[in-house]
């Protein structure tokens, strides 16, 4: 998989892929991460990216041209799967789309900033936008961050348990059980003892258990998945 992460501030991005699992992923060739400066595609002597917004009002908007000119570029070297603007009123991130998204070959992740981008950027240029939150944000670079390790970390070989994945929170629309490590008890607090039979049918049970009272308890609303549909049996992970 590719991913491009068009922005004006590359700095701010550049360090996420630079650590623990996204950095491994790329080092095994599972995933390429190019960080793209916008700055350069501007056609203005200072670099400039943004302008007044037409109407007046305030904030700055992103021009159109420079994020074309990029576009234009990308687009003649390969074909992309998917263009995303990260806006707070795109379609909300949710693990379906993470799994959707995991499966593709190449995609641009653009990150607004200002006031955001000229409409005419989301009208003609991009095909699909996406939120992580009905909240606002200084720039999209912290949310295309989000949005690019959700989906590297489902790709094939980047966890070294192949498993794990399929386990995580909400991906049977449960969130995750408790879960537990050495010591077996620490100060008088004890581990269950069905995590400690190595009975695994037994141990399957009190996980699923667990994983409907705590979303009972803390994500109610995801239970209204199982009236569409019974839930699946997959045990839970990390979340």
């Amino acid at each position: 998989m590719r991913i491009d992460i068009i922005t004006t501030l590359p700095r701010l991005i550049e360090s996420p892929f630079s650590d623990s699992i996204l950095k491994r992923a790329q080092a095994k060739g599972l995933v390429t991460v190019n960080v793209i400066d916008l700055r350069p595609y501007s056609a203005s002597k200072h670099k400039t990216t943004d302008d007044y917004a037409f109407g007046g009002g305030a904030g700055m908007v992103m021009m159109i041209e420079p994020i074309d000119r990029c576009l234009t570029e990308l687009k003649s070297q390969r074909t992309y799967d998917d263009i995303i603007y990260m806006s707070p009123d795109g379609e909300l991130l949710n693990q379906s789309i993470a799994n959707e998204l995991s499966l593709k070959k190449n995609l641009v992740i653009l990150c607004g900033h200002y006031k955001g981008v000229d409409e005419r950027v989301r009208e003609h240029l991009i095909t699909r936008e996406i939120s992580i939150g009905n909240y606002v944000l200084s720039g999209g670079e912290l949310a295309a961050a989000v949005v690019a390790d959700a989906v590297i970390r489902l790709i094939p070989g980047v966890l070294s348990d192949e498993t794990s994945a399929l386990s995580d929170s909400f991906q049977d629309d449960l969130v995750a059980p408790p879960v537990y490590t050495r010591p077996a008890e620490y100060k008088g607090w004890k581990v269950p003892e069905v995590l400690l039979s190595g009975h695994e049918a037994k141990i399957e049970q009190w996980r699923m258990e667990k994983s409907l009272e705590r979303t009972q308890k803390k994500r109610p609303e995801l239970l209204k998945q199982e009236e569409k549909g019974p839930i699946s049996k997959t045990s839970k992970g990390d979340f």
